[in-house]
This record gives C-alpha cells, sequence and structure tokens, in this order.
C-alpha cells in the first residue's frame, strides 16, 4: 500500500473529533391571547362551580353525600377550592415571573422592583392561606387566648379573623391598587384592578354577614327570609330554612367573586407581563461540570 492510500485510509475512518452542533429552537408564546383565554376559561369554572353548587350539592340531584361535599363552593375540600387555591398559587408564580423580567431589563426603578416583590410575597402567602386555612384558624386561636386569658371579644360580633387580619389585607389592597395604577399603562387595566379590589371587599362584606348571629340586627338573612317569605320556597325546593339557604348561597357567591376578583387580577398582571417581557429568549445551557 502506497504512502498516499495509507493516509487516505486514515483520514477516512478516523472518528471526528469535531463537537456536535448545538440544535436551537424557539418556542413563541402569545402572552396576550394566553391572558384573554384564561379569563374566559376561569370565569367558565367559575360559573360552573355555582351551577354545581345549586342543583348536584344544595339541590340535590345527587343523593351520594361524597358527590355533594366535592361540589359544595362552600367547603374547602371542594374542586371549587381546590381550583381558587391552585389559581391563586399560579398568580403567584406570574408576579414572580413579572419581578424576573422587570429586574433583566434594567428599566425599572427600585421602588417598582420592590412592588413586584412585595405583590408575589403577598399572593403566595395568599395561596398558603387558602390551602391551610391560616386566617380562620390563627383568629380562632385569638380568640381562644383572649378568653383564656380573661379578655372578651363580645364588641366585635362577626368572625374574629376579620378583626386580627382585616387591617393587613386592607393596607396590601391599597397599595395593590396605587402600585398597579402607577405601573400599569392602560385604563382599562387599571380600572380592572379596581373592580378586582371591589369584588374582594364585597367578598369579605358578606364573610362580616355571614358571621353574624341569626337574632343580630345587622344579619341580612333573618331579615330577607322573613320580608320575602322565603320558607316555603326553600323548604320545598331544599328541604332547608329559608335563613340556612341564604347563607349557604351568601357563601357560594363569596367564593366565587373571590375566584373572579383573582381571575381578573390574573389577566391584569398576564398581559403586563406581556408588555414587560416583549421578545424574551429562554436559553437552556449545561454548567461547566457537566
Amino acid at each position: 500500500m502506497t504512502t498516499q492510500a495509507l493516509s487516505s485510509t486514515l483520514t477516512t475512518d478516523a472518528p471526528s473529533c469535531a463537537p456536535p452542533k448545538k440544535r436551537s429552537s424557539t418556542l413563541r408564546v402569545d402572552t396576550r391571547a394566553i391572558a384573554s383565554r384564561v379569563l374566559m376559561a376561569c370565569v367558565g369554572l367559575e360559573l360552573l362551580f355555582l351551577v354545581l353548587d345549586y342543583h348536584v350539592n344544595y339541590g340535590r340531584l345527587s343523593t351520594i353525600g361524597a358527590v355533594r361535599r366535592m361540589t359544595n363552593i362552600a367547603r374547602e375540600d371542594s374542586l371549587a377550592s381546590w381550583f381558587g387555591t391552585t389559581q391563586t398559587l399560579l398568580v403567584a408564580l406570574t408576579l414572580w415571573l413579572t419581578y424576573v423580567v422587570v429586574r433583566q431589563a434594567g428599566k425599572s426603578s427600585r421602588f417598582s422592583r420592590v412592588g413586584w416583590v412585595v405583590l408575589a410575597c403577598f399572593f403566595s402567602y395568599m395561596a398558603i392561606d387558602d390551602g391551610a386555612q391560616l386566617h380562620e384558624r390563627l383568629g380562632t386561636a385569638f380568640k381562644v387566648v383572649q378568653r383564656d386569658s380573661g379578655n372578651t371579644l363580645s364588641f366585635f360580633p362577626s368572625y374574629t379573623w376579620q378583626l386580627v387580619f382585616l387591617p393587613f389585607f386592607v393596607a396590601l389592597g391599597l397599595f395593590m391598587v396605587a402600585f398597579m395604577w402607577r405601573e400599569l399603562a392602560s385604563k382599562r387595566q387599571r380600572w380592572l384592578v379596581v373592580t378586582a379590589a371591589g369584588c374582594m371587599a364585597f367578598a369579605v362584606g358578606l364573610d362580616f354577614i355571614e358571621g353574624l348571629e341569626a337574632s343580630h340586627p345587622f344579619n341580612a338573612y333573618t331579615w330577607l327570609a322573613s320580608t320575602f317569605e322565603l320558607e316555603a320556597w326553600a323548604n320545598g325546593r331544599f328541604g332547608k330554612t329559608a335563613f340556612e339557604t341564604l347563607r349557604h348561597f351568601s357563601k357560594a357567591i363569596e367564593e366565587a367573586t373571590e375566584m373572579f376578583a383573582i381571575s381578573l387580577l390574573w389577566f391584569v398582571f398576564l398581559s403586563h407581563l406581556s408588555a414587560a417581557a416583549g421578545k424574551v429568549r429562554i436559553a437552556f445551557a449545561p454548567s461547566k461540570g457537566s
């Protein structure tokens, strides 16, 4: 074999030492379209939960207790409760992602970055609270401690958690409205935030009435039941008293209103994230040691 032939053989058979080419792919996400579809899907599910609660749970369309409990929007172990907790958690993750995008852009003020962190922390807490019923249980614990120490909270007629946590929630709610009014350029989105805050305030008002004794002069359900003679309807349709029926559906509307408020805020946050992020490229690269 000649030297030229040997050289040609070695060149052809030798394995290539060149590093493999890295393939790249682009993931395009239309966040504006996603925000609109998310809002429609969330509102649709919230209406579905109300319908299921009315017919399947309270209307006893099913005689199986487990099925009725699953569709009871007022229970903490229902489908609606799972949805509400999951939705709040996803809102928190959206806010953390917004903070990352705003920080990476480097064009925002320190106040803006801190504001996004505050909102992200608040909704992260809200997700934990929804899942573990923190404010209800801590409110009850506070009431027990006060009672054991000889103090009474008779001056406050409703749930104790409102006395303990409501100032904190009100302060964070006002901060959210003021901060988002400053950050958002769209008047429509600004008023959606205000609407969401109003829905939350309405839900807290319903919760306050639900915590009142039936004989309390501010209990609207006692007044409605006696004024409009709802006993026959409630007993015939649900096998319950008018007061029990009104109180349950007040809880149902309260829960649905809270979820709707979170849906509105999620829509606004996703829309703002779309505007803030623009074209974001995410690269996944192995570490030096791998």
